[in-house]
């Protein structure tokens, strides 16, 4: 019951049943990385009438955050490489690097110093700061 709801009301959990649909009727599987998500074109990699180029989605594993998508599927979804990492091998590059959840609005969020979330208090004034006043 609870998958079922999730798929009713939920856009950022996995896959509506409209997207489900529209894979089912329209999508051919092109691969799936591995993090499970799973890599869609237009059947027989028809070019759309409305867009003028194949349309690619993915279908997440879980929670719908772009930056999982690994850099090999990267480029092949944003339409910066024609072949799919399953048809030709990509070199792996080595500034390439593991996904990293973004935390943005979580409490381990990246908190530079100075930030009164930091430490939950201000630092002392350091008495390098002059004040602008208009007309000076």
């Amino acid at each position: 019951m609870k998958t079922f709801l999730t798929r009713v009301f939920t856009w950022w959990n996995g896959q509506t049943f409209g997207t489900q649909w529209w894979t089912a009727r329209h999508g051919e599987l092109v691969g799936q990385d591995d993090q499970g998500n799973m890599y869609y074109r237009e059947k027989g990699g028809r070019i759309s009438p409305a867009l003028g180029f194949e349309r690619r989605w993915v279908i997440y594993n879980g929670l719908a955050e772009p930056s999982r998508i690994p850099p090999e599927w990267h480029g092949w979804i944003h339409h910066t490489i024609d072949v799919p990492p399953t048809e030709q091998p990509v070199t792996v590059r080595e500034w390439w690097k593991p996904h990293k959840p973004n935390l943005t609005g979580t409490p381990n969020a990246w908190r530079p110093p100075g930030s009164t979330l930091a430490q939950n208090r201000r630092p002392a004034a350091t008495g390098d700061y002059k004040a602008w006043t208009p007309g000076r």
